[in-house]
Formats: structure tokens, sequence, C-alpha cells
């Protein structure tokens, strides 16, 4: 008993303190105190025009939101109450490792190279997706559990999803021949239609809302800034709208078929 208690109050600590790493790496990373911001970073890559499936730069105060849910997650996980809870005990870890990779890409991006941060955001991507997978094994028992806790996840985990996608792309615009540039309408629309696929998937399956309004958000000013910014593309911007449509619909239907005392964010 005494050992399963230091585990949990091990884990709990864990928990915060890859938060507090979250945050200091995100203000250093970002700029905050003195250096080059995010839409500098990489010669410009990650940049709002570094490629054909760049979100527009409101897309991203969506990270407020993602900080302030994780730091109440945080929080909330850290209380007694939730120090034995069976459900922390399967997915903190994983939480704690989201957090961890969420500041690493960060520091990535303004200390290292391009594919690094590819590397890093896909480990996220895989990371976010387990713990999306855990909690679909056990129902949250309260609404401040299902914001904190499944939602706060979600909407990480859905936006990644986008940001991966930018992020990957960037990289591909500035290693691909020049020559491609006369498909990339077509290799950015057949992107967004695997896209399309995986979260109407994910949506059905997992029966999550948050995840596919994190990702439409990113697609919507995706389709803004292909719309009225560089790189110019109407046929993009369509196919984003189109596939952020489908996912919160996915998404809204999959919430309608779960059992009505198992409602998730």
């Amino acid at each position: 008993m005494m050992e399963s208690r230091m585990q949990d109050i091990a884990r709990q600590s864990v928990i915060i303190a890859s938060a507090t790493f979250m945050l200091i790496a995100a203000a250093v990373g970002s700029g905050a105190f003195g250096g080059t911001s995010v839409s500098e970073l990489q010669d410009g890559a990650l940049s709002a025009q570094g490629s054909y499936l760049a979100p527009a730069g409101p897309a991203f105060s969506i990270w407020s939101l993602i900080y302030v849910g994780l730091i109440a997650y945080t929080v909330w996980q850290a209380l007694p109450a939730q120090r034995a809870d069976e459900r922390q005990r399967a997915v903190g870890g994983w939480i704690a490792a989201s957090m961890i990779l969420n500041g690493l890409w960060l520091v990535t991006a303004q200390f290292l190279s391009l594919p690094l941060t590819v590397l890093v955001i896909a480990l996220l991507l895989a990371t976010l997706a387990r713990v999306i997978v855990i909690l679909g094994r056990s129902r949250a028992r309260t609404w401040p559990e299902r914001i904190v806790v499944d939602g706060a996840n979600g909407l990480h985990f859905g936006w990644v999803t986008i940001a991966t996608v930018a992020n990957a792309s960037a990289w591909f615009t500035q290693i691909a021949p020049a020559a491609w540039a006369d498909q990339a309408d077509i290799w950015a629309v057949a992107v967004l239609v695997v896209v399309l696929v995986i979260g109407v998937t994910a949506a059905i399956v997992t029966k999550r809302i948050a995840p596919a309004l994190a990702t439409a958000w990113g697609l919507g000013w995706l389709a803004v800034g292909r719309f009225t910014g560089e790189p110019e593309s109407m046929i993009t911007g369509i196919a984003a709208i189109i596939v952020a449509v489908a996912l919160v619909a996915a998404g809204a239907w999959g919430v309608l078929r779960r059992p009505r005392a198992d409602v998730a964010v």
C-alpha cells in the first residue's frame, strides 16, 4: 500500500514537472526571453507562408486554450482525490510525455534543425494518440474530468494533427525539387484527403468532438491563408473547408452515438 502511494505521488510530481518544463520551454522556444519568433524560425519555414498546408497566423491562438487546459489538468490531477485514480494511473505518464515533447518541439525549432522538428512533432502526435486510446477505455466520472482530461488532451491531439501536417509540409517544401511546385495543389489536396480519412475514422471510433474541433479550427485558418495570403491556392482552401466540415460532422455524429451517460469531449 505504501509503495503504491509513493508511486502515485511520484506520478503526480512528474506531471507537475513536465507541465513546468513545457511552459518554460514554450517561453524560451517562442522567443519570449529574446531570440527569434516562431514565424521567423528555420528561415521562415514554420510561418503562415511556409507551405500550402500552413494555417494563417490567428490559428495558433488555440495554443493559449490548450495550455490553459493542460495547466488545469495538472492542478486537477495533483489533488489528493485523484492520487489513486486508476484512469490517471493509466494515462498520467503518457500525458506527461506529451507535455515534455510539446516543449521540446519549440526548443528544437529554436535551436536545432527543421527535420528534427518533424521527428519531435511526429512523436508528440503518436503520444497523444496513445493518450486518446487510453482515455477511450474508460469514461470520465465528472464534468471537470471530462473538460480538463478528455477535453484538454483532445484539443491537444486535434491541433497537433494539423500542426504535424503543416510541419512536415514545410520540410518537404524546402527539400522537394523545384519542378514539383507545379503540382503543389494536387499534393496539398492529396494530403488533406488523408487527413479527412484519418480524422473521420478517429472521430467515429473514439466518439469524441474535441479533436475534430481543434483540427477543423486549423483547417479553417489554413483555408483563410490560401484564400488571402501566400502561397495562394483556391483549390487547397476549398478542400480544407470541406475536410473541416466533414470532421466536425463526424465528431458530432460520434458523440451522438455514445450512450447518454457516457458523453465525452
